[in-house]
């Protein structure tokens, strides 16, 4: 790796983005207080546009809570089909700036641009020059064509940190949201890192901020100038070294563009408990779809499937399931998620307040089996039917959207799943 101060890389961040795909799907809602989630007694704000973050509005706070602080707010559901499929267009751009990615989340990445030739000359305005990418000026340069594109081809803004480094490239997307663009040179540590609060440094939360604030540690730059003995005395000498070195501004972390997922999940929560049987399976059906699609999106396959079931007293139980061989198909992974929901979940009465679905044990789909595996849960023929069918629906929806194609089984009660 080149040293830290060579090092051109990028965090960009969507703002607001699943509230900011809503907007741009439905203009109307532009401009008001927007809240996506699920009202009630029991819901959860899952994000919201900045005019209802000006109300004190924030991700993960209770309906209710929400509902007081911004009476006035318009509610909408959570539709992550929607926001997967925009997501994936958005990181086929970013992988036009780079092959070196990192993705963070749905809406979240960082990028090494350290070398990369600004990018070959093909079509488009990211694509001009063949100038390789050299200095942080450069890397702006990208940051500035890499957000007109989003913003001309999906209508949604994004914010994104120029620097040598991960720790200050995050640092500096947060810095000037929305629709910002902050580069953070080794020259503008003083002014632009140390006047943060300690909270901005990773791994300083709620439990550790007040033992730093208490001996008079209150911002980066009081860290950046207390002594390694008397960090050490505060909050220990491995975490001490650590925070210092975020501090001054160094974080030799590369950015893994290789990294594999070690899960595939998805789960829900639901505003009144599920206790229709049927509504139940369709859940289990649509969560284990999610899944499948998902692996086959990112070309793996998983041997385990886990469940999650929470009952509305908040009794959670997670069962797990080693398939013969790695799949990628919902029916195989449906099919084991019936078998744990029947014969390992016992509801006592209990209606279901959330419900997930999961496969671990993951390798790339061309890999060969693990030494051992017996077949599957479908004959040879039988899987290859599926998964050629599956290949079909797939394609259909990389054209037409996630929503052309949905089981008839699931269209019966949509909005119980």
């Amino acid at each position: 790796m080149p040293p830290d101060d060579r090092r051109v890389i990028l965090h960009l961040d969507m703002d607001a983005f699943y509230a900011a795909v809503e907007v741009r799907d439905d203009p109307t809602l532009g401009g008001k207080p927007l809240i996506v989630g699920h009202r009630g007694r029991r819901g959860v704000v899952t994000t919201c546009s900045y005019e209802a973050r000006r109300f004190g509005v924030r991700s993960a706070m209770p309906s209710l809570t929400a509902e007081r602080l911004c009476p006035q707010a318009v509610w909408v559901p959570v539709r992550m089909d929607r926001y997967v499929e925009v997501s994936r267009r958005i990181f086929d751009l970013l992988r036009d700036a780079t092959p070196v990615l990192e993705p963070l989340s749905i809406d979240e990445a960082f990028l090494d641009l350290t070398g990369v030739a600004a990018l070959l000359a093909a079509a488009g305005p990211i694509r001009a020059g063949l100038r390789p990418v050299a200095s942080l000026e450069d890397g702006r340069q990208v940051a500035v064509s890499l957000k007109g594109r989003i913003r001309e081809t999906e209508g949604i803004t994004a914010s994104v940190g120029v620097a040598p480094n991960k720790y200050l490239a995050k640092v500096a997307s947060d810095l000037e949201k929305p629709d910002g663009l902050v580069v953070i040179a080794r020259a503008a540590i003083a002014s632009r890192l140390w006047p943060l609060p300690v909270t901005r440094l990773w791994g300083v939360g709620p439990k550790t901020a007040p033992h730093l604030e208490r001996a008079g540690l209150r911002s980066i730059g009081d860290v950046a100038g207390a002594s390694a003995p008397r960090l050490a005395a505060i909050v220990g000498e491995g975490f001490a070294a650590h925070i210092a070195a975020l501090a001054h501004g160094l974080d030799d972390r590369p950015v893994e563009s290789d990294r594999e997922s070690k899960s595939i999940s998805e789960e829900r929560t639901y505003g009144e408990d599920l206790r229709d049987p049927e509504a139940i399976d369709r859940a289990l059906l649509q969560r284990s779809e999610g899944v499948a699609r998902s692996l086959r999106r990112e070309g793996l396959r998983g041997r385990t499937v886990h469940i999650k079931v929470r009952t509305g007293d908040f009794t959670t139980f997670t069962r797990a399931i080693t398939l013969d061989g790695p799949t990628d198909l919902t029916e195989t992974i449906v099919a084991a998620a019936r078998e744990l929901y029947r014969e390992r979940v016992q509801l006592g009465g209990q209606g279901v307040r959330l419900l997930g679905v999961g496969v671990t044990g993951l390798q790339r789909a061309g890999d060969r089996a693990v030494p051992g595996a017996t077949g599957s849960l479908f004959a040879d023929a039988a899987d290859e039917r599926a998964r050629k069918s599956a290949a079909a629906a797939d394609a259909v929806r990389s054209r037409l959207g996630d929503e052309a194609i949905t089981r008839a089984r699931l269209l019966r009660r949509k909005d119980e799943v």
